[in-house]
């Protein structure tokens, strides 16, 4: 260890420029995966949209072009090209080299009432982030031009034609010294523009995928246009397309507030058991909510309180209705435009604004209290469905103390059932929830049983997308894995408390274990949703043939590596193909499934929040309608079909 005295100002590192951003591009971005990189997009559209919102944009344009290049244009005033008095440079290559640097920090903030781009870092980071960058503005008559290498300009603007519209246009590619992947996903784009273009009202948004085209111009059938009237009512009724709604079309209620304030909000009430709200920013998702989420969730349960109780739908002796129970089915959307918006952490994820919460409280309370009285009909809908959701939670809360006493009671084992492993340290043990006795038997029999849980299931769990909690809790397969896991589930739900590190569903790959598979991903999205987050749901992956050859033997999970192996063997091989895990001796399943050194596993995960929830509703919901077209839309690309 070095001396202090050894520890001077020769030991500070300064770093000038973008520098930061490469050096630590998850501080600007999040981090440098899929996430990331598309986190460079939404940075460039944001600042399309702020000129949206303040008056002077209605057209975006998103272009993927070949190479990994990306082009985003709008048709704002276009960033000044002047030069800045501090920096002696052009304010473009101002704006696109200098952190903190743009239209939202100045005294005057008449450039920016309300922008999504608080921190000012989002078109430098970029720029710092892309191999090469080019940034056209068509202004004052003229177009000018820049380009960029990593952050650093390679000249100065300059004139490159004459220009009769105004606006700017951000075209990159993102650096592969930074990103590992830089294919940008063509339904992560559609998805999140067509969001921007719900919370914008009047603007128009245009994406083109370009990649594989001769041409560079738009092709109408590899282009998207979004422009929605109704605004985020559109985006409820959208939301809600494979659920069967209480009230439609869905309130709508606005409120602005002193300091340029605004605030919108649109919910309908489904017959799904679920809740569906999301919150925005100045058109920023925010994922883990904040104090508008806070000021509408108190205001939403006081308001339906206030009205059955007027109503004399709920009596005294009913008592009044919880959080859970008006959330239950509701689909809602809450955005809000501030000018000074407090952001925790770059990435936007929560909004921290203390005068937010009252602000949201009060105009929920208003807007909903008045849309109750002038809609009968279908406020006595949402309080039956409420009311209903009451007598469920107390009889589900009786349920869950029963399946949480059996568990404490017989010590969290579950005899003829679940074959527990030695250790007891949860960050080194893994569970394995198998289909049928017979693959449970090879699985406890090869299975490293230090570690390694079996769990079996007899048959097809319940479809909880159509259950209340209460119904579950009379499913044995559901309590036994409730009380496998230990986390206890609902209100009480307590991840700390979760017995194993790793929980693998393991069926097989026919259209049974598909099905099972399906089920109990329904069960852990909409019920132990903390242990997708925490990265503790995996699949296992057996595979489909085994490959032998003499004493050789080699393993293919799917056909393309099946006819690898084959090619490679030649000829004098035969192909054994399991169609069962149960059909695997216990040595097999070990080396091929269970092994940690040799195994495949799939790692759950949630990207898209709004497009997972639409994709459980509509393959486990009730209306059949959307799940027949989905089948008849993908049956040919199944292959080795086993009915």
């Amino acid at each position: 260890m070095a001396a202090q005295s050894d520890y001077s100002a020769k030991n500070i590192t300064v770093l000038e420029g973008l520098e930061p951003v490469r050096r630590r591009p998850g501080m600007y971005i999040g981090g440098t995966g899929v996430e990331g990189l598309h986190h460079l997009i939404w940075e460039v559209v944001d600042n399309a949209i702020d000129e949206a919102m303040a008056g002077f944009c209605d057209h975006v344009t998103v272009s993927l072009l070949g190479d990994d290049k990306v082009s985003i244009s709008d048709n704002g005033r276009g960033i000044p090209v002047d030069i800045h008095k501090q920096t002696k440079k052009s304010a473009l290559e101002t704006v696109l080299t200098t952190l903190h640097a743009g239209g939202k920090f100045g005294e005057d903030d008449s450039a920016y009432k309300v922008s999504g781009g608080l921190h000012g870092v989002g078109v430098s980071v970029v720029n710092a982030l892309s191999s090469w960058l080019e940034a056209e503005v068509h202004l004052n008559g003229k177009a000018y031009r820049q380009e960029f290498s990593r952050g650093i300009a390679k000249a100065p603007v300059k004139v490159v034609g004459t220009a009769e519209d105004k606006g700017t246009t951000i075209t990159f590619i993102p650096d592969k010294e930074i990103f590992a992947n830089t294919e940008f996903s063509w339904e992560t784009i559609i998805n999140h523009l067509r969001q921007q273009a719900y919370l914008t009202k009047g603007i128009t948004i245009t994406v083109c995928d370009l990649r594989k085209a001769e041409s560079q111009e738009p092709d109408p059938k590899k282009c998207y246009t979004f422009y929605f009237e109704g605004g985020i009512s559109s985006f409820v009724r959208y939301i809600n397309k494979y659920k069967e709604a209480l009230n439609d079309p869905p309130a709508y209620f606005e409120k602005e507030a002193n300091g340029g304030i605004k605030v919108e909000v649109s919910l309908a009430y489904t017959t799904d058991f679920n809740e569906h709200v999301f919150t925005f920013a100045n058109n920023i998702h925010t994922t883990e909510g904040g104090t508008h989420l806070t000021g509408f969730r108190t205001a939403l349960t006081r308001a339906i309180n206030d009205y059955a109780k007027k109503s004399e739908m709920i009596k005294g002796t009913d008592g009044a209705l919880s959080g859970d129970d008006t959330r239950e089915g509701l689909t809602a959307i809450i955005s809000v435009k501030l000018p000074e918006p407090q952001f925790e952490g770059q990435t936007k994820a929560r909004l921290g604004n203390p005068e937010i919460k009252n602000i949201v409280e009060q105009a929920t309370l208003e807007g909903l209290g008045f849309w109750l009285e002038e809609n009968p009909a279908d406020a006595r809908k949402i309080v039956e469905k409420c009311s209903l959701s009451l007598r469920a939670r107390l009889a589900a809360r009786a349920a869950r103390d029963t399946v949480i006493r059996k568990g404490a009671l017989e010590g969290m084992t579950l005899p003829g059932k679940l074959a527990d492993c030695s250790s007891r340290d949860a960050k080194k043990t893994e569970l394995y929830i198998v289909e049928g006795d017979s693959a449970a038997g090879s699985a406890k029999q090869g299975r490293d049983r230090n570690f390694q849980a079996i769990l079996p299931l007899r048959g097809k769990i319940l479809n909880v997308e159509r259950a209340r909690l209460d119904k579950m809790l009379s499913s044995d397969e559901i309590k036994n894995l409730i009380v496998a896991l230990g986390t206890s589930i609902g209100e009480t739900l307590n991840l700390t408390k979760l017995r194993y590190h790793r929980i693998i569903i393991m069926t097989d790959a026919d259209v049974d274990g598909s099905h099972i598979r399906t089920l109990l991903l329904t069960l852990f999205y909409r019920h132990f949703p903390e242990i997708i987050k925490g990265d503790n749901l995996y699949i296992a992956q057996p595979p489909l043939y085994a490959i032998i050859k003499g004493k050789a033997k080699e393993f293919a999970y799917n056909d393309s590596q099946k006819d690898q192996i084959t090619k490679k063997m030649g000829s004098g091989y035969t192909i054994q193909r399991y169609k069962g895990l149960g059909e695997m001796n216990p040595d097999q399943l070990w080396e091929t499934t269970m092994n940690p050194e040799h195994r495949v596993l799939l790692k759950v995960e949630v990207q898209d929040a709004q497009k997972a929830d639409e994709i459980f509703s509509m393959l486990m919901g009730d209306e059949v309608g959307p799940r027949k077209h989905f089948i008849q839309t993908h049956a040919k690309n199944v292959k080795n079909l086993d009915v």
